[in-house]
């Protein structure tokens, strides 16, 4: 059996994640690379990728035929990208968002749909092997009837504020990823959003229109509720927590930590910070995302995170803006 011929669009640090990982599997060739800085040109280089290009459609003509594309470059090239892939009949791993636009999503989707190729969207974190276990324990009915998910995520510092404005947003950079979470933990589908935010940490964020701290509620299609606290700045490091009450019990997972010690003195018990951020947080994960593509694509199965996927986390975050914008709760039917 021959390798799969696999690109990669985009070498930022998501991209150079996926390169690297692309690079150490079995039945892998990637023959082609792509990024109109002159640095992720030179990385996929080092990583001796034959074909090294400075645009998309030079990079897929070039090298045809493609298995499949991997999908790291900015939000606003995602829909494009996707579209010119799928009609040329390649399989696509992107990265999310898809479109930061519903319609445009929609859109998307369709082409997707009347192909015969796969697309999976990257929600790193249903690949974590802490979130993977708390969604085995409850799909095995471990805690019983789930009644409350809770998720709190954090990260150590805001990015730049050049960033924010073109990112979507808190809820759609950043918070999409517990949505995510949200539906995967419980298979369940949400039905409403009543989403409060501030700011509290950098007035600069707020001038930009976006917020650094929230707390969203959302209320499944059978009546139980998660609730999701997002900040962009928590001064120990990156917080990742997840718990799923039920009418049996409570399943939890916790931060990952630098190291297990702990130090007990006369000041008191100390122990080693979380993990600094997503690339160290979730290095596991964007090896096993990416790997579980390339089985799908072998085998002949579904991707396990697919455009449905995406369009109902980019629904609830837009419902979340409509709420916080109108002070009230918003029902996912009105997000047409």
């Amino acid at each position: 059996m021959r390798n799969l011929r696999i690109a990669i669009a985009g070498l930022g640090r998501i991209g150079k994640i996926h390169l690297g990982n692309l690079c150490q599997m079995r039945g892998v060739e990637v023959v082609a690379a792509m990024d109109p800085l002159e640095e992720g040109r030179q990385y996929a280089k080092e990583k001796n990728v034959p074909c090294v290009v400075s645009a998309y459609k030079e990079m897929l003509d070039a090298t045809a035929p493609l298995d499949a594309v991997i999908i790291c470059s900015p939000t606003d090239t995602h829909a494009e990208y996707v579209e010119m892939a799928v009609r040329a009949g390649i399989n696509v791993f992107c990265e999310k968002p898809l479109d930061l636009s519903l319609q445009r999503v929609v859109e998307v989707l369709k082409v997707v749909e009347e192909s015969n190729v796969k697309l999976m969207l990257g929600f790193n974190r249903r690949f974590d092997k802490e979130f993977k276990k708390v969604k085995e324990l409850v799909q095995n009915g471990a805690v019983g009837h789930p009644h409350l998910v809770k998720i709190t995520s954090r990260d150590p510092g805001a990015p730049p504020i050049s960033y924010i404005e073109k990112s979507g947003g808190l809820f759609l950079d950043m918070t999409i990823h517990d949505f995510d979470v949200a539906r995967f933990v419980v298979d369940k589908e949400v039905e409403e959003v009543y989403a409060k935010g501030t700011v509290l940490i950098d007035k600069a964020i707020g001038e930009a229109g976006d917020i650094d701290t929230a707390v969203v509620t959302l209320t499944y299609t059978d009546g139980t509720m998660a609730v999701i606290d997002n900040s962009r700045k928590a001064s120990y490091g990156y917080d990742q927590r997840i718990e799923v009450f039920g009418s049996e019990g409570m399943v939890q997972s916790n931060n990952n930590f630098m190291d297990s010690h702990k130090l007990y003195n006369a000041e008191g018990i100390h122990a080693a910070l979380p993990l600094h951020f997503f690339l160290e947080r979730y290095r596991d994960a964007y090896m096993v995302e990416v790997q579980d593509f390339i089985n799908s694509l072998g085998k002949g199965v579904d991707v396990p995170v697919n455009g449905n996927d995406g369009l109902q986390s980019l629904k609830i975050g837009l419902a979340a803006i409509k709420s916080l914008k109108e002070n009230r709760p918003v029902r996912l039917a009105e997000i047409v």
